[in-house]
């Protein structure tokens, strides 16, 4: 279960559906009023209760060869009759270098300027107050964004384009373009500190940016309302022989009648946005070609090299080994996912070899081991691990730091390789430290990640693998299971290449070797390419040369010369934005755990700052923004709406937020500023329905019985005590704090001309009962019948009166009930 130190913060139960005007006039009438092709926020009952605005998300790729150039464009609507500051937060590939964002008004399009992140927000902050559209491009992780667009006015759009271009992964004949969409639920580690962004998570001393990377889920059942079409334009450069999509039904039209170009679209083009969108293909060929890029602008001359292995070997013998299979059991793994770790576990298990020796080890909210140490792969042994394994379930948090320590501590036989390997969603906030604490501790261990699940957190399970010198897998569904185990066996049964190095020869003094990435190429396990990124410096003419590829097989040592020109000018078209992507990479790779606290190392921020500034890359210090500056908007400070997102499909509802009613959500209306009047929404947490609702009513209702037949007290003693029974302690005596204009404010509400901004309670959302609340002086700004919760301003000196109502169950501030 995802972790907070309060009860979860729960939002109006919504269910977000793309509706027509004739629907709309179906439902009960509510404003604002839904027009074709708006997308409406309903309650479990139907009843409208807003609107989302991020209406669309385009995907358009164009792939030739293994480079990959993807625009997505969001498209942003304000369907409330009040100006907005829309907010999505949203996944993309990690290692994809974005390098261009516009934001498009009217018939004006607006390139966005890439500056420091602090810089950026500032910016965008004072275009907001001065009533200017601002669109705001942060990275929290290399796959995790936000969008924030401010100032759209009532009924207008704005739309928002984000470029990338990224080399696709070549792995045994076979070539993927995977396009994430959506961020699924993080588990958050440490001791709550506040609240700085709009997700349903508080920030804690472990993850301090975890309200910025936990989006607001929509419930159970139900959707977020905006949907995605995606087109891919491929160039395979040979016939392709086999092509599918992994999760996604597509239609395909050829290019050409050699069949090595074909144009493919989602059969659906309003596709709910809730896995990964994976294309997988071959060609006749069934390999690709050794391949230099290179080219020449301002800042000098930038490479991208391709080196084919050689063909697998396999070993007349096999080293015994050490495998500790870690197991992933938190609640995101309930259902299909933990059977998938089963299915692969069960494999695994049986294609152990006489030599090995093995343990397992399973982690949620604690750390489980199966057995003190390592035993040998005898047959009781393996049958005990095959109980062990039937008996799993997928509950409670994700505390994986507990389990890399555990997995990668203990003695290590010198005469094994010594294996982990982690089966897991990769559902935490605090990823970064997660991979810093493998890479500190792998040493003699060769870790090896296996993603389980459809929209898997991709930046940690192969940063993990790359940090422990492994190797990641995925599978997306339990059908992949015994083909992810024999894949595991393959790899390391008989690695293609390791100790891999790359001699330059005559080009080495062109070659600016500290500026070569990665700067320790990785063994290859399988089939694929090593991939360099390079620096060089260009001469007056071309440079040719020849470069060597060494390594070891299991057959013995390893080495291929390749020609190489390295050209005096020519267009380096993305490369020199790829270059720059990797040595970020490396750079945040060397302080990890400084950056994931909020504290990177100041010459390593500043090294990362320089780099996006230079080739316009987003980083996690470096942010894309845009002004309209032509255009002022009217209506003062907006309020901000964050869109909520799907649940990925095939993760448990339950498993996650808990065995509960089905905890709400919504797109999360946070206020412009204080109480009073009907200014806008603020801080919108409304509480869920608990499941001991009816006892709660019960007690109350007789605490509320005893507190009128005491005949002790006086009626204004019992109008008190029933007060103070159902007011939170926030509005206890509120009364004698405001000053003689009616005003108070303190660090968690505010009074502003004797009135306040309250949440209620209620058993029920009837008429007569909304009508009683009005004759109190009550102005509802929002209800929400799922949870039986009304927003809304009364006068502080009717509070009283309010809760002497049969039908009030509670008051209080709106982000403080739970």
């Amino acid at each position: 279960m995802l972790h907070t130190a309060r009860a979860l913060i729960a939002f109006v139960t919504v269910v977000l559906l793309a509706v027509g005007a004739a629907q709309a006039q179906s439902e009960q009438p509510a404003p604002p009023k839904v027009t074709e092709g708006q997308l409406r926020a309903v309650d479990a009952e139907g009843r409208p209760v807003g609107l989302c605005p991020l209406k669309h998300t385009d995907v358009q790729a164009v792939i030739t060869g293994l480079l990959a150039r993807v625009t997505v464009t969001q498209e942003f609507h304000n369907p409330f009759e009040d100006k907005i500051e829309a907010v999505y937060v949203f996944p993309l590939r990690a290692s994809a270098a974005v390098h261009d964002m516009t934001m498009t008004v009217g018939d004006r399009v607006i390139r966005g300027l890439i500056k420091e992140r602090d810089e950026a927000r500032k910016i965008y902050e004072q275009a907001k107050a001065a009533g200017h559209v601002a669109g705001l491009l942060d990275q929290e992780r290399p796959n995790i964004f936000t969008q924030s667009v401010a100032n759209i006015e009532p009924g207008k759009a704005v739309t928002i384009t984000i470029s990338y271009t990224e080399l696709l992964t070549y792995e045994d004949g076979k070539v993927s373009f995977v396009f994430p969409m959506v961020v699924g639920p993080r588990y958050i580690p440490g001791a709550p500190t506040g609240q700085a962004g709009t997700g349903w998570a508080e920030d804690t001393d472990e993850v301090p940016d975890a309200s910025r990377i936990t989006p607001p889920v929509t419930p159970k059942d139900t959707r977020a309302g905006h949907d995605i079409s995606l087109a891919v334009a491929l160039d395979a450069g040979a016939a392709i022989h086999a092509l599918r999509s992994e999760q996604h039904g597509i239609n395909m039209e050829w290019q050409d009648t050699e069949r090595s170009s074909v144009a493919v679209q989602l059969a659906n083009k309003k596709e709910i946005p809730n896995k990964d969108f994976v294309l997988v293909w071959s060609t006749v060929t069934d390999a690709i070609s050794d391949a230099t890029l290179a080219g020449v602008d301002e800042r000098g001359g930038f490479f991208l090299l391709m080196l084919q292995p050689p063909e697998k070997v396999q070993p007349d013998q096999i080293m015994p080994r050490e495998i500790i299979f870690v197991l992933d059991t938190s609640g995101s793994m309930r259902g299909f996912p933990i059977e998938t770790s089963k299915s692969i576990m069960r494999r695994a298990i049986k294609e152990l070899r006489h030599a090995d020796t093995f343990n397992l080890i399973t982690f949620a909210g604690t750390t489980k081991i199966l057995w003190d140490k390592l035993r040998a792969n005898t047959e009781a042994n393996r049958a005990e691990a095959m109980k062990f394994v039937d008996s799993l379930e997928g509950g409670g948090g994700t505390e994986m730091m507990k389990a890399i320590h555990a997995a990668l501590a203990g003695e290590h036989d010198p005469e094994k390789i010594r294996i982990v390997a982690f089966l897991t969603d990769g559902y935490v906030g605090n990823d970064m430290a997660i991979i810093d604490a493998v890479q500190k501790n792998a040493r003699t261990t060769r870790v090896f990640s296996f993603g389980i699940g459809t929209s898997v957190n991709r930046y940690l399970l192969g940063n993990m693998a790359r940090a422990g010198r492994g190797e990641a897998a995925y599978a997306l569904n339990q059908g992949q299971a015994e083909k992810t185990a024999e894949q595991f066996y393959d790899r390391i049964n008989a690695p293609v290449l390791t100790d891999v190095a790359v001699d330059f020869g005559d080009l080495a003094d062109a070659i600016e070797a500290d500026e070569l990435y990665p700067q320790l190429i990785p063994d290859l396990f399988s089939a694929k390419p090593v991939v360099l990124y390079g620096r060089y410096k260009p001469g007056a003419a071309d440079r040719a040369g020849t470069i060597t590829l060494r390594g070891q097989t299991v057959a013995g040592p390893f080495e291929r010369k390749l020609k190489v020109t390295l050209p005096a000018s020519a267009d380096p078209g993305a490369i020199p934005a790829m270059w720059a992507r990797k040595k970020v990479a490396h750079l945040m790779s060397q302080d990890l755990s400084g950056i994931q606290q909020g504290s990177p190392d100041p010459a390593i921020k500043e090294s990362i700052i320089g780099l996006g500034i230079t080739y316009r890359l987003m980083t996690r210090f470096t942010s894309f923004v845009a002004v309209e500056e032509k255009v002022v908007t009217v209506g003062g400070k907006p309020r901000t709406v964050a869109v909520p997102v799907e649940m990925p499909e095939g993760v448990s509802y339950e498993g996650v937020f808990g065995d509960r009613p089905s905890p709400v959500s919504t797109a999360r209306l946070v206020g412009s500023g204080g109480g009073g009047g009907g200014g806008g929404f603020a801080a919108m947490a409304l509480p869920e329905a608990s499941v001991d609702e009816d006892n709660g009513r019960k007690t109350q209702d007789r605490q509320v019985q005893q507190i009128r037949d005491d005949e002790k007290l006086s009626d204004e003693e019992k109008r008190q005590k029933i007060a103070e029974l159902k007011l939170d302690k926030a509005l206890h005596g509120l009364a004698d704090k405001l000053d003689a204009d009616g005003n108070y404010a303190d660090k968690t509400l505010s009074v502003s001309g004797g009135k306040l901004e309250v949440a209620v309670y209620l058993t029920d959302l009837s008429d007569e009962v909304l009508a009683k609340l009005k004759e109190l002086g009550f102005e509802k700004i929002l209800d929400a019948s799922a949870v039986k919760m009304v927003i809304g301003t009364i006068e502080v000196a009717r509070l009283a009166d309010l809760a002497q109502l049969d039908e009030v169950r509670r008051i209080g501030l709106p982000e403080l009930l739970d």
